[in-house]
């Protein structure tokens, strides 16, 4: 059963669900929701921090970026609190090498690289997401 909502989601990836399996499975549940209030009831609800501050501040640039996406009505408060802000860069690709951190560093989207996370254009790219490409 996918997660209902993104604080959901981080229950269960604290219980040992894969991450990439827990916010795959919420991003079907958000991008199924037809409208923008639902879409937001998705993001209200602060997800408890993990103890992993790469977690703890992803959990904010996704409602961040969901939320300008989306155009909804508005992006929760929590997901601006300092904690949901990395102090050093995080760059998301599993290749290392400094090809790939200048890609990430100048392809991700302001949501992400405001918290110092550097990812590719479309980091929650779904089938179902419902958005036009650019």
């Amino acid at each position: 059963m996918r997660p209902a909502t993104l604080a959901e989601t981080y229950e269960r990836i604290m219980a040992g669900t894969d991450c990439d399996v827990a916010l795959a499975e919420f991003l079907d549940t958000f991008y199924l929701t037809p409208t923008a209030d639902g879409r937001l009831d998705t993001l209200r609800s602060e997800p408890r921090l993990t103890g992993d501050e790469h977690l703890d501040a992803l959990a904010g640039a996704v409602a961040e970026y969901l939320g300008r996406q989306y155009e909804l009505p508005s992006i929760p408060s929590w997901a601006f609190t300092s904690v949901r802000y990395l102090d050093r860069p995080w760059h998301t690709s599993s290749i290392d090498s400094p090809g790939m951190r200048e890609y990430l560093t100048f392809s991700s989207p302001a949501e992400f690289a405001s918290r110092n996370i550097f990812t590719e254009e479309r980091p929650l790219r779904r089938a179902r997401s419902g958005l036009k490409p650019s």
